[in-house]
């Protein structure tokens, strides 16, 4: 047996406890380990090499933003920052059918450029738009899928700390990588709002019969209360970021600080508030970093057996073209997405297309736009879905299943997908402020 049906025969086995109901990180930590023992030939070997890609994954520089943005989202999420981001996006599309839903998703815009992950919006959100929504008429499917959906505007409105990655491993400008992925952003975040309006109106089961149309109109003392504070800190951590005085993970420190200091001044931080906060901050953490360490492990696995790397060649080999091969490449990231991490994909796939799209003069700015909205359509697509997983940890809800989540998330991953199609048709929404 081949070490490519070994790994096919390990994707399948992962599916398939999938779907038996087994815990997903389990799932590919067994199939992992079961896979490099099949590939190596040593039980030993492979249980060292789960447990360097373990180390690995929680030692990486890009794993610190987690539990500093989680922390950072609760710290908002408890002293009411991200409810008033959320009360002011509502005041402002509340007399629009579905207007708490594109409140939420104008809410987690705006949070996307205090967080910059997704996970955090993810969490952050679950807590205050969905009882909210269900308070007011939403169905629950609805309400998670919004905010599933709406989260990952935190991984392409700047800072986007995939972007980050991208700019590392295709040695391109960070800064222009920001500036490409404004346009998209607002794009997609149109997409979301026009998209809920839309299924208000004709989907009306699906997303609420009975909504609330009475939400109080906010006072300008009011708005701006509400507004500055979330101003200031996407302020100051866009700022520093911009201005070079710190990086993304200290970014995350600061905002943690500040959004402190907001929550103190305006006294919403009791002792006991504080505790709520670093427990769940905890738990988020500890949660993300399982999945992650398992999607590392298998990541791994995948590229001892060769797979990703046959899908890789069978890519390039194809005479396509250069739009036939970009979309074949999102296939291909998408594919993965259902059974990845989104920086696995990117350190498997990117560095293995780069060699071929540079000789055909691709922008590798609009490519890594591309790169980053496929991958992100991952983590709304079953099995893996990580914001859905995020979503389902933090409601702690056994009323709201997995299936729901993901059921409601999918006419925003379809969104997301129209939106993609629609970049690569028109580079200049990604280019054109460049």
């Amino acid at each position: 047996m081949t070490t490519f049906e070994i790994g096919l025969m390990a994707l399948g086995g992962m599916g398939l406890m999938v779907m038996g109901g087994m815990f997903v990180p389990i799932a590919l930590i067994l199939c992992s380990f079961l896979g490099v023992w099949a590939i190596k030939g040593s039980p030993i070997l492979a249980a060292k090499m789960l447990g360097l890609a373990a180390n690995d994954a929680i030692a990486s520089y890009f794993f610190g933003v987690v539990p500093l943005f989680v922390l950072m989202g609760f710290l908002v999420s408890e002293s009411g920052i991200g409810r008033d981001a959320f009360d002011v996006a509502n005041a402002m599309f509340r007399r629009i059918k579905g207007g708490l839903g594109v409140g939420t998703v104008a809410a987690n815009a705006i949070f996307a450029a205090v967080t910059g992950i997704s996970i955090a919006s993810a969490a952050v959100f679950t807590k205050i738009a969905v009882p909210e929504m269900r308070r007011h008429g939403y169905s629950s499917r609805f309400a998670v899928g919004v905010v599933a959906g709406s989260s990952v505007l935190g991984m392409l409105i700047p800072p986007s700390l995939l972007l980050i990655l991208f700019g590392l491993l295709a040695e391109q400008s960070i800064g222009d990588l920001f500036v490409a992925g404004i346009g998209p952003g607002i794009v997609l975040a149109l997409f979301f709002g026009v998209g809920t309006v839309l299924m208000a109106i004709f989907a009306p089961k699906f997303v609420g019969e009975n909504l609330s149309k009475d939400s109080e109109a906010l006072s300008p003392m009011e708005l701006l209360s509400k507004g500055v504070p979330i101003t200031a800190l996407i302020g100051i951590v866009l700022g520093g970021i911009y201005a070079g005085f710190f990086t993304p993970v200290e970014a995350g420190a600061i905002g943690a600080i500040g959004a402190l200091v907001i929550g103190v001044l305006k006294r919403r931080l009791s002792w006991a508030a504080l505790w709520r906060v670093l427990v769940d901050t905890g738990l988020v953490t500890a949660s993300v970093c399982f999945l992650i360490i398992a999607a590392q492990m298998y990541s791994r696995m995948l590229a001892f057996s060769g797979v990703p790397l046959a899908f890789g060649e069978m890519a390039a080999t194809a005479e396509l073209g250069v739009l036939g091969l970009i979309l074949l490449y999102v296939l291909v990231v998408i594919f993965l997405g259902m059974i990845l991490d989104s920086s696995s994909i990117m350190l498997i796939l990117v560095p293995l297309m780069l060699p071929i799209l540079i000789p055909m003069g691709v922008d590798l700015i609009w490519f890594g736009i591309i790169t980053v909205i496929a991958v992100e359509i991952g983590l709304l697509t079953p099995p893996f879905g990580i914001s859905v997983y995020v979503i389902k940890s933090t409601l702690d809800d056994p009323d709201i299943s997995l299936g729901d989540i993901f059921y409601g998330a999918a006419p925003f991953a379809l969104m997301m997908l129209l939106c993609l199609i629609l970049i690569i048709l028109f580079p200049a929404i990604a280019t054109g402020l460049l």
